[in-house]
């Protein structure tokens, strides 16, 4: 079955449909985490980050995992910092 505006069967996808779907939630996941529940947040986007790059092979998983791991140390200093405080 073919739709009226394209040339190609309904339910195909094209080669970039699914793009960089977990690294970029891994990537929201990892700037959040630097202030709210690093701990759960930032292992969240590590997961994902992970997931994307050798499951999915995105191309933005690595950017995701180095924010993701960054998101975690600096939420988890600044934490310390704030309760120190």
């Amino acid at each position: 079955m073919t739709t009226q505006y394209e040339n190609r069967t309904t339910g195909q996808r094209t080669a970039g449909s699914t793009g960089n779907v977990l690294s970029i939630i891994a990537i929201v996941l990892g700037v959040v985490s630097i202030v709210f529940f690093p701990i759960v947040f930032g292992v969240i986007g590590l997961v994902l980050a992970v997931i994307a790059k050798f499951v999915r092979h995105e191309r933005l998983s690595g950017v995701a995992l180095v924010v993701s791991a960054a998101g975690l140390v600096l939420g988890m200093i600044l934490g310390a910092v704030v309760v120190s405080a």
